[in-house]
């Protein structure tokens, strides 16, 4: 009976194991990160910068996912990254602009894929982009009286987060942007910084 019990173990961490291999997806070519404080007056705006890594020998597509703290699309774009370039967007300038809720836009996610096809319904993920996010954090101050203000701001840098791109996701990521584009009648949309333009 315990031999049978081990045997039954066994056959359910392989049963696991497998069901999590096919779940996999390219963690080289899909990144995430998040945003806070954006289009908060005297908060400075954070920025998210791509570098082309030259390996493809030619131009790459960043396609952009951003969406609010409920989890919806606000705005998607693919903007061109040429061989060894660097790509620098602004949150509040490019990235939240054009929401396609008219929301403003304070906190929520960021979604990338690294694409040797241009377009944000339809890219071919292709490795060779890899980034960072620069933004600042409130911090909390206390005055002479005792109380806490926040006034002063803490510049934090990180790379984006290697994310798991399984074949539904790029679908679900495409499929919500065709929708944003088709149902934004412009909105939704957004806007691409002159590469080499760093902020």
């Amino acid at each position: 009976m315990k031999k049978f019990g081990i045997v039954l173990s066994l056959a359910l961490v392989t049963i696991l194991l497998a069901g999590s291999a096919l779940a996999q997806g390219d963690k080289s070519v899909y990144f995430t990160t998040f945003y806070a404080n954006a289009n908060i007056a005297g908060a400075p705006d954070s920025t998210l910068r791509i570098v082309n890594d030259g390996g493809s020998g030619g131009t790459l597509w960043a396609s952009f996912y951003v969406f609010d703290d409920s989890q919806e699309l606000q705005e998607c774009c693919s903007c061109a990254v040429s061989a060894d370039g660097l790509l620098s967007e602004s949150v509040n300038n490019e990235l939240l602009a054009n929401p396609l809720t008219g929301k403003v836009n304070h906190v929520g996610v960021i979604n990338v894929i690294s694409s040797s096809t241009k377009g944000p319904t339809s890219n071919t993920p292709a490795p060779g982009l890899k980034g960072n996010f620069s933004y600042d954090i409130a911090a909390n101050t206390t005055t002479a009286a005792g109380s806490r203000a926040v006034n002063q701001y803490l510049f934090l840098e990180h790379p984006l987060a290697d994310s798991n791109l399984t074949p539904s996701q790029q679908s679900n990521l495409q499929n919500l942007c065709s929708y944003a584009i088709t149902l934004g009648s412009g909105a939704g949309v957004c806007s691409c910084t002159p590469e080499d333009h760093d902020f």
